[in-house]
């Protein structure tokens, strides 16, 4: 159905999504999550903001000492720079800047465990847009799809995750978008060859140039309307939106 918030793809978009869905040629689908699915800066401020709370009922120190959730997350950049060995793993990441601000403060560095939970099931608290569901009802009816994402969202506890078949994380795989192996175990995961996957994502980098890069099909979901930010091989198909897509990938 078109509305303002759904405008109607361009005729040459879909004819390549056209193209795509009559080929054969895709059996699957990989889908990143944050900012695809849903926004992830509001949700990560609203975990903050939680963790901040609950550090001032249990660690009062910690929670005087980072003040604010502008401190939580600097603290957070700054163990990327600590802990190199934990590239890639985000809990990781914010467990142990937990800890440091535990530890500076004088508070109990134990309290990073249970401190952690309580920022990571706020995590898990996203507002999906709104052209989410249906698009993973729409996917998910016509091929297996994998979540691919370089967070650590759970598909399971944020409740979407009856329409996957798969979900890989950075964080649970040891690896992390754009290495081409990460898109190669996504497709192994649902059993098809990278050649036959069309992955969906708003990173130009991590998703889009990464699963080009691994052989697969991809799609920018440029949102925002901006301008491809890199020299050489565009998208093969860009959309402004879930919508955009599954029209052009609808049966006709």
């Amino acid at each position: 159905m078109q509305s303002q918030d759904r405008p109607d793809l361009s005729p040459e978009t879909l004819q390549k999504l056209q193209q795509l869905r009559h080929s054969g040629q895709i059996r699957a689908i990989s889908l990143d999550l944050d900012d695809t699915l849903w926004p992830i800066w509001p949700t990560i401020a609203k975990a903050e903001a939680t963790l901040l709370q609950w550090l001032g009922e249990h660690a009062p120190a910690t929670a005087t000492h980072l003040g604010d959730t502008a401190n939580v997350r600097s603290l957070r950049h700054e163990i990327v720079n600590l802990r190199p060995d934990l590239k890639g793993d985000l809990s990781g990441l914010r467990r142990e800047s937990i800890r440091l601000a535990l530890t500076r403060a004088g508070d109990d560095p134990d309290l990073a465990e249970p401190a952690f939970d309580e920022f990571f099931a706020a995590r898990q608290r996203v507002d999906l847009f709104d052209d989410a569901l249906p698009a993973l009802e729409f996917f998910s009816q016509r091929w297996p799809v994998v979540a691919l994402s370089n967070g650590n969202a759970d598909v399971q506890v944020v409740g979407i995750g009856q329409h996957f078949k798969a979900s890989l994380s950075a964080s649970g795989s040891g690896m992390a978008k754009p290495e081409a192996r990460f898109f190669h175990a996504a497709a192994e995961a649902v059993g098809v060859a990278p050649e036959h996957v069309l992955h969906i994502g708003d990173d130009a980098a991590l998703d889009v140039q990464g699963a080009m890069g691994a052989g697969m099909h991809a799609v920018w979901l440029n949102r925002g309307q901006v301008a491809w930010p890199h020299v050489g091989a565009e998208p093969h198909v860009t959309v402004a939106s879930l919508w955009q897509l599954c029209q052009g990938l609808a049966d006709r």
